[in-house]
């Protein structure tokens, strides 16, 4: 069987996206510091260094739903679920034998870097579904109401919409509603939404700052693809008039 133009475009985007969703996933742990100074007055908001990963899957949820309607965008989401689940399952298990001595990775550091605990994993899948299904929701329904214009406010809208919900959730839940004992116990409430605002306020900036991006991938798809975006009854009844079929 040939793949067509439309399947090998799906199947490129979502290889990108599961990739992006499990790098972020690995190497969410860390995080850096962004400090802002006026005067005497200083603002320092922690950063995990998966927002170097997790912007690339608010374009591709985008890019996604334009071209192939809902139903692509929520098939591509649940794919991205079930690879973070298969992903957790092959960590735990990596996790259970003892290490030999002379392996690279002695079990102590295999399992700090590579240790996602179940709390933070939850939280995360949790907040990931809820953000990613409120954006193709609001995604689709900017499209059908201007009628296919303007992208730049169905792209960037459900993103502040999706990014709202996912931060909220995944701070809420992981330091406040059920906190492992290994975040340091449950903080308090001013603290998890302030943290929480931050991290939104960052994630405002890089989805303007990402709006001439999803432009730019816009006109490549259709111009040197040739490719045409989902007219705009696939997104309001999730029918992905047939750009799926095959793959």
């Amino acid at each position: 069987m040939v793949l067509s133009r439309q399947q090998k475009l799906y199947v490129a985007l979502a290889a990108v996206f599961v990739t992006c969703l499990v790098l972020g996933d690995l190497i969410g742990g860390k995080a850096f510091a962004i400090t802002v100074g006026l005067g005497d007055w200083t603002y320092v908001q922690p950063v995990s260094v998966g927002l170097f990963a997790f912007p690339v899957t608010f374009l591709l949820t985008d890019l996604v739903n334009e071209f192939y309607g809902r139903a692509g965008a929520r098939f591509l989401t649940f794919v991205g679920m079930w690879v973070a689940v298969f992903a957790y399952v092959i960590l735990q298990v990596a996790m259970a034998p003892a290490a030999e001595p002379n392996s690279y990775f002695q079990d102590g550091e295999f399992n700090k870097v590579f240790g996602i605990g179940g709390t933070l994993f939850v939280a995360s899948l949790v907040a990931y579904l809820c953000g990613q299904l409120l954006d193709i929701s609001v995604f689709a329904f900017w499209k059908t109401l201007t009628n296919s214009r303007h992208l730049w406010l169905r792209a960037t809208g459900s993103t502040l919409a999706s990014q709202l919900v996912d931060t909220f959730i995944i701070n809420l839940l992981f330091w406040w509603v059920f906190p492992a004992a290994s975040s340091g116990g449950a903080r308090p409430l001013p603290w998890v939404l302030t943290k929480a605002t931050g991290e939104y306020g960052i994630k405002v900036l890089i989805a303007v700052g990402l709006t001439p991006v999803i432009y730019v991938l816009h006109e490549l798809v259709t111009r040197r693809l040739g490719i045409a975006p989902a007219p705009v009854h696939a997104g309001a009844n999730g029918d992905a008039s047939g750009e799926l079929a095959g793959v």
